[in-house]
């Protein structure tokens, strides 16, 4: 486990140059600039996170540039999002940690994580990606922010959840993946290897995570069925509901996630639920918010793809309305928007891009079916 020596105290200059260009931005002024670029509803959650960034920045520069002890200040914030699947939660990271503040941000996808890497990749190479996109500053990746995606899928075979998919979330690892996060949570000199093989040969840079911010998401599914089966009755008492089967795009209330009794039903280390100073659920998208959703993020882009090859996209509100309808049907929210659209999409731009016509493209609906028609 051959440690590499730097000169940490040119990585420090570094750092901390790159740490003073950091914006400290309001979170009214960061709330605001989220919708700018695009993010609609979750109103709740975006300045609970927006408020996170702040405080994030805010603490970093108090301890490492105007000399303030960690002692007198909060430690840093960890926050675990739940909510459904297309609901925003990665793209809210994402937009205010990597584009708005510019600060080191991965997104990890941990059911490819186990203990120790036996079976997939070790829960310390989670900080050799973000050594990878601070430009292997080992100082710089200590003020960023890591977001692990599908964070429910870590419950182990304890959880007695039932529901669609239950079989493949009883990830090989256990509850070991969850204990090596613990360790990165709770703040601490970590061993970093510079590759992702993570073999006794790796060669190694320690990176402390007491300044990092974790952010965990994960959609839960089951976990109000299994928070419900705590409280219910046994026998005639006992709710009967329908199929058994939960729906994807619902709603978990706030009670729910503050009793940690719960995730221990879910499969989860209490210590490790504990390690969260918020958890937040995020709602379903409504069908304003998704249409929302559908014109600025989705249409507007279409249009500015046909308007590059000479023709005008003119999308009937009656086409967008059966998209959204489409989509809170399958309970795919935000992020099915795009594929629901672009099937009808793609016909009209088979025939006619790359050829020399112009006119005008309209996507309409004609006996309950969308079809496209072509104006000169």
């Amino acid at each position: 486990m051959p440690l590499i020596k730097i000169d940490r105290s040119k990585y420090l200059a570094a750092a901390l140059n790159r740490l003073k260009d950091v914006p400290v931005i309001p979170p009214q002024i960061a709330f605001k600039k989220l919708e700018e670029l695009g993010y609609r509803g979750q109103e709740k959650a975006r300045k609970a996170v927006c408020l996170l960034a702040y405080r994030h920045v805010r603490r970093l520069k108090m301890i490492h540039l105007y000399g303030y002890s960690r002692m007198e200040l909060p430690p840093h914030s960890n926050f675990l999002l739940m909510g459904p699947t297309g609901c925003g939660k990665t793209f809210l990271v994402e937009l205010l940690f990597r584009e708005i503040l510019k600060l080191p941000t991965v997104i990890i996808d941990i059911t490819g994580f186990s203990e120790t890497g036996y079976v997939g990749d070790d829960v310390k190479t989670i900080l050799t990606r973000l050594l990878y996109v601070s430009d292997f500053n080992p100082h710089w990746a200590a003020f960023g922010v890591v977001c692990i995606d599908e964070f429910d899928k870590l419950a182990t075979t304890r959880n007695t959840a039932r529901f669609d998919g239950a079989g493949t979330t009883k990830d090989v690892s256990g509850l070991g993946v969850q204990r090596e996060l613990l360790k990165l949570f709770e703040g601490s000199e970590v061993h970093v290897p510079l590759d992702f093989n993570n073999t006794c040969y790796s060669e190694r840079i320690t990176i402390s995570t007491e300044d990092i911010a974790f952010i965990c998401c994960g959609a839960f599914s089951g976990f109000k069925s299994a928070a419900i089966s705590q409280v219910s009755g046994i026998g005639f008492e006992k709710e009967i509901r329908g199929d058994g089967k939960e729906k994807i795009a619902v709603y978990i209330q706030e009670s729910m996630v503050e009793d940690t009794e719960n995730f221990s039903i879910y499969g989860f280390l209490p210590e490790l639920i504990g390690r969260f100073s918020r958890i937040i659920a995020l709602e379903p998208l409504s069908k304003d918010v998704l249409k929302d959703i559908l014109i600025s993020n989705v249409v507007d882009k279409y249009k500015k793809e046909f308007s590059l090859e000479g023709f005008e996209l003119e999308v009937d509100d009656e086409v967008l309305d059966m998209i959204v309808e489409e989509s809170l049907k399958k309970q795919t929210g935000a992020r099915g928007l795009n594929s629901a659209l672009s099937k009808y999409i793609e016909e009209a731009a088979f025939g006619l891009f790359g050829q020399k016509k112009k006119g005008r493209v309209c996507l309409k609906v004609e006996e309950g079916k969308i079809v496209h028609k072509f104006y000169y």
